[in-house]
């Protein structure tokens, strides 16, 4: 781990302590810090979740579905809080407090209405960095999402909030979820 990625984690294992941040990540030299999850948002990772769980227990046995751990690549200098991941669950085990890249089978981002531009540009190049197998992005904003696949997420399949996608081994059913829809007045 080099300095500077050192001290950067330092950082943000301070930040993640305070009350009312959502995630804390490190990516491209920077700390970044993003406001918690609205309902909507959790909405879909428990039922992209619900899906995946019951999938993964048949396609890879000792696998889980799991929402909020922490996936760390301190060579590349990246750490990212996925909505879901894919890994043994053995992982959790481990005394590292983080994931490693080589455990996760896939990522999955429900889109934000404050930062789109992370989830589309910069972690599409994270996680295809660091060899994750499939990045599926659900976007509520408009409904609409992408499966990126491995090698270098070179096959990217769009969908729209209705269709049943395949990624991997699994099938996501989108008609379970929301648009975020318009914003309410104060």
């Amino acid at each position: 781990m080099s300095g500077t990625y050192a001290t950067l984690r330092q950082a943000a294992e301070k930040l993640a302590e305070m009350p009312g941040i959502g995630k804390v990540e490190i990516a491209g030299g920077n700390v970044i810090v993003t406001m918690p999850p609205v309902n909507r948002h959790e909405h879909a990772v428990a039922r992209l979740c619900r899906q995946l769980t019951e999938q993964v227990a048949k396609t890879h046995p000792g696998h889980v579905a799991h929402p909020g751990a922490d996936l760390e690549d301190p060579g590349l200098g990246r750490l990212r809080c996925p909505d879901v991941m894919v890994f043994p669950e053995s992982s959790l085990e481990g005394p590292d407090p983080a994931l490693r890249p080589d455990e996760v089978l896939l990522v999955v981002e429900i889109v934000s209405r404050s930062n789109p531009e992370n989830d589309y540009l910069t972690k599409v190049e994270d996680y295809a960095a660091m060899g994750i197998p499939h990045y599926v992005l659900v976007d509520p904003r408009d409904g609409t999402g992408i499966v990126h696949s491995q090698p270098g997420y070179a096959q990217r399949t769009p969908f729209v909030f209705g269709d049943t996608v395949s990624v991997g081994p699994w099938k996501l059913d989108t008609s379970v979820l929301l648009t975020y829809g318009p914003p309410r007045s104060a």
